[in-house]
């Protein structure tokens, strides 16, 4: 994969593709800018390697039928003018873009073509700049005409952030401080199949948790009574069962319905009674799964043990996030819900590497390989 050091940009105009898919309030603020943030390394050191100009392009959310002001970047454009120290000019359409230290493109979605990897939409990307830098980990596992299609039309290189996030997920499986620990939860078996042959195949231990764990409990006969339960899932999680490396909760708390204020329940053991839902792992996996991680040379996490965002539902991932900061290891977060559990609890700079991109390094640890990343190759 070529990197900034293999792209003289002194003097050129540079595009670059940046993830600045936030998430906004109700009143369009931003709650969250660690994408905005991750980007300034690379933002930075093609300025300071005397880059004629940037332009910035990026999206936001999954806008239908053009133009929407619901999803313009302006709230990243500001935020990103308050970081960098600098005017950030907003260009409303490709046609329109003018001279500028640093000038962001509205949201590429907008544009007819872009899901679609169009290649008349990607020359008009590269009509834009003398040199391409993908910077967007995050979207890398799409083939779209700002990640992909553009790439081939001009000199191109991975930004810093997107090296290091393949570098260091790669080296997971690679060449990791051993015992590699793998904590795996979520909604669905179905959706992290691939992860967890992979980390069943190169880990010491599979540690899992969320919803996902129930079709392995069913599989084994025992009561799921409301939980969630992914009925595509039994018959993978029933081939994953003899795994000597897996690792399932032991016990649960329980509630009536899925809500913050619902009656609750410890469960001594897994089966869960008619009318009542699983939706945290108990007290004796949480310090089984800290004990394990705490022991570990490399960990990777991600997805939830449970419903976190609901407080009654919360100790297990806080006991599996609390173990990642305290631990020694290597600890490797892979975006989505495990980072926001991790800013939830106020422990985002306590791991060894945070992802930007959930699907992407999902897809990464499966040995997929990433549109984004191979176009730069």
């Amino acid at each position: 994969m070529r990197t900034l050091d293999d792209l003289d940009v002194a003097g050129k105009r540079v595009l670059v593709r940046v993830d600045f898919n936030v998430p906004l309030d109700d009143d369009r603020n931003i709650t969250d800018d660690a994408r905005i943030q991750a980007a300034l390394p690379t933002l930075k050191e093609l300025r300071e390697k005397g880059a004629s100009g940037l332009v910035l392009l990026a999206h936001l959310g999954r806008p239908k039928g053009g133009p929407d002001p619901k999803f313009s970047l302006k709230p990243a454009a500001d935020r990103l003018a308050e970081l960098l120290g600098t005017d950030v000019a907003l260009a409303p359409d490709l046609d329109d873009v003018p001279a500028g230290d640093v000038v962001m493109v509205e949201n590429v979605r907008f544009f007819e073509g872009e899901t679609k990897n169009s290649e008349d939409l990607a020359r008009r990307y590269a009509a834009l700049a003398d040199v391409y830098v993908n910077d967007a980990f995050g979207a890398a596992h799409r083939a779209h005409a700002s990640t992909e299609a553009v790439a081939h039309l001009l000199p191109s290189a991975a930004g810093r952030l997107l090296e290091r996030e393949v570098t260091t997920l790669n080296g997971i499986l690679e060449d990791p401080k051993r015992p590699l620990v793998a904590v795996v939860g979520g909604a669905k078996v179905t959706d992290k199949i691939g992860v967890l042959e992979a980390f069943l195949e190169q880990a010491d231990t599979v540690l899992i948790g969320g919803a996902m764990c129930f079709p392995f409990f069913k599989a084994q006969g025992h009561e799921v009574g409301a939980s969630l339960c992914e009925e595509e899932g039994l018959e993978p999680a029933k081939a994953l069962l003899g795994n000597e490396k897996l690792e399932l909760p032991s016990d649960l708390v329980a509630g009536r319905a899925f809500s913050a204020d619902t009656e609750v329940q410890p469960l001594d053991g897994i089966d869960v009674p008619e009318g009542w839902m699983g939706l945290d792992v108990g007290p004796g996996t949480a310090e089984r799964y800290g004990s394990i991680i705490a022991a570990a040379g490399t960990v990777f996490w991600n997805g939830p043990m449970g419903a976190f965002e609901l407080e009654p539902f919360a100790a297990g991932t806080k006991a599996v996030a609390e173990a990642m900061a305290a631990t020694d290891a290597t600890t490797v977060v892979g975006g989505g819900d495990s980072a926001a559990a991790l800013a939830q609890f106020g422990l985002a700079d306590r791991v060894s590497h945070l992802s930007t991109g959930g699907g992407a390094s999902l897809e990464l640890i499966e040995g997929k390989e990433l549109p984004g990343v191979k176009a730069l190759s």
